[in-house]
C-alpha cells in the first residue's frame, strides 16, 4: 500500500495485512485526490482545483513563417560584457599600436579617399572622413556601398566626400576572414561561439533585429571578422547579450518563441549577388595612381 511501507511478494500476505489508519466506520468510498491532467493537445483546457489550467503546444512552422518580421527593421547594438583579463589585452595591444604609429613618421592613411598623412600624435586625434564601403562598378553606375550615391562620371566618383567619420587608420588591416564558429543551444538560447583570439572591445561590435544579426570583430590586432546571419526564428535583442574573452566571442541570443532551431541561418534566405571586397587603396600612392588602379577595378568587374 502507497500509505505504509509493508511490502510482501505473496498475494494471501498482502490481503492481511492490517490498516494503518483508523478512522470512524462509513459506508461511502472515500475519494481519491484530484491529479492534473497533462495533455498535449493544443488549447485543450482541464479543470483543476475550481481553476481553469490551460496548456499550450509550441507553434508550428507555418505559423512561426507568417509572423516572421521582416529583416530591414533596424537593428540595435547588442549589450557587450568584457573579461577583465580581454580588457588588460586590449590595453597592451593598444600601447603597442600607439608605438607603431609613432615609428610611422610621414606615413599615409590607409582609410579609403583618405589623404591625410601622419606628422605627429596631434594627426592622429584629427577627425577623419572616409568610405567604410567598398567600391561598386555596375552597368556603368560607380559608387561606394555605405552611401550608394552613384554616378556615372568617374571623376565625381572620386570627388564624393567620406560618409564616415572616425579615426584614422595607419596600419592595414588584413582582409576580412572566413566563417568560423560553431553553435549550440538550451530551452531558451541560441549561442554562436566565434573564435577570434584577443578581439579587440573597441572596435568590434555585434548589431541585431528580430531576424537578422551582424558580427564585426577585429581580433589579433589588424584581423577582422564580419558576417550577416539571417536567423531562423525570432530573438528577443532586450536579453540577448555578447560576451567576449581572451580565446572568444560568445553571442547568446533569447529565442522569442521555445522551439528548437534546426540551424542558425534561415534556409529560406536567398543571398543576392556578393559584391567583391577589395584591399585599402593605400594614400600613399599619388592621386593618378589610384585613379589607374580604381580603372583597373573598373574594367575588371564590366
Amino acid at each position: 500500500w502507497s500509505c505504509c511501507i509493508k511490502r510482501t511478494t505473496v498475494f494471501s500476505e498482502f490481503l492481511s495485512i492490517k490498516g494503518c489508519t483508523r478512522r470512524r466506520h462509513s459506508n461511502e468510498t472515500p475519494q481519491e485526490p484530484v491529479r492534473p491532467e497533462v495533455t498535449s493537445e493544443k488549447g485543450d483546457v482541464k479543470q483543476h482545483r475550481g481553476e481553469e489550467m490551460i496548456y499550450q503546444g509550441p507553434k508550428s512552422a507555418e505559423a512561426l513563417e507568417k509572423e516572421r518580421p521582416s529583416s530591414d527593421e533596424p537593428k540595435t547594438k547588442l549589450q557587450v560584457k568584457i573579461a577583465p583579463s580581454l580588457a588588460q589585452i586590449a590595453e597592451k595591444m593598444e600601447i603597442t599600436e600607439r608605438e607603431k604609429r609613432e615609428k610611422l613618421g610621414d606615413s599615409n592613411a590607409f582609410n579609403r579617399l583618405c589623404v591625410q598623412i601622419y606628422q605627429s600624435p596631434e594627426t592622429d586625434a584629427e577627425i577623419c572622413t572616409y568610405h567604410p564601403g567598398v567600391p561598386v562598378f555596375h552597368k556603368g553606375y560607380k559608387y561606394w556601398n555605405c552611401c550608394c550615391i552613384k554616378t556615372t562620371d568617374f571623376n565625381a566618383f572620386l570627388d564624393q566626400k567620406g560618409c564616415t567619420t572616425g579615426k584614422h587608420c595607419w596600419i592595414p588591416k588584413q582582409d576580412k576572414k572566413r566563417w568560423l564558429a560553431g553553435r549550440h543551444q538550451t530551452g531558451e538560447q541560441v549561442v554562436v561561439t566565434i573564435y577570434a583570439k584577443n578581439s579587440s572591445p573597441e572596435h568590434s561590435y555585434v548589431e541585431a533585429n528580430r531576424t537578422m544579426l551582424t558580427c564585426h570583430i577585429q581580433f589579433e590586432g589588424d584581423k577582422v571578422f564580419h558576417k550577416d546571419i539571417h536567423l531562423w526564428v525570432v530573438i528577443d535583442m532586450q536579453s540577448s547579450f555578447v560576451n567576449m574573452v581572451p580565446s572568444k566571442v560568445e553571442v547568446s541570443m533569447r529565442k522569442a518563441d521555445a522551439v528548437a532551431w534546426g540551424k542558425l541561418e534561415d534556409p529560406k534566405h536567398k543571398p543576392g549577388k556578393e559584391t567583391a571586397h577589395f584591399k585599402p587603396l593605400r594614400s600613399i600612392y599619388s592621386l593618378g595612381t589610384r585613379v589607374t588602379a580604381l580603372k583597373l577595378l573598373e574594367r575588371r568587374l564590366n
